[in-house]
């Protein structure tokens, strides 16, 4: 994974390079992880900004992203880009 100004490039299943843009991070006291939250900019059926989110090593020794083990994981970040959308859509309320 090559990460250059919130922008990576991943490999994906058809052997493509794809690049990514970094949305956030976090790390989780509840799961002891690290996450980032990132999207490739391309759109589901609905018209939606696809996102994904995967485990990563913020002290860079492990380039490799990893995926999402546990439900609990999952819940804990549903969690957080719940919180994420009412903050974007409040300050899009009151400008």
């Amino acid at each position: 994974m090559e990460e250059k100004r919130g922008v990576f490039t991943i490999v994906n299943d058809e052997g493509q390079e794809v690049e990514c843009e970094i949305l956030f991070t976090f790390d989780s006291d509840e799961t002891q992880k690290s996450y980032i939250v990132y999207t490739d900019n391309t759109l589901d059926d609905e018209g939606s900004t696809k996102v994904y989110a995967s485990v990563y090593d913020p002290s860079g020794q492990t380039a490799q992203l990893m995926p999402i083990e546990t439900e609990k994981e999952w819940l804990v970040i549903e969690n957080i880009l719940a919180t994420v959308q009412e903050k974007i859509e409040e300050a899009a309320a009151n400008n």
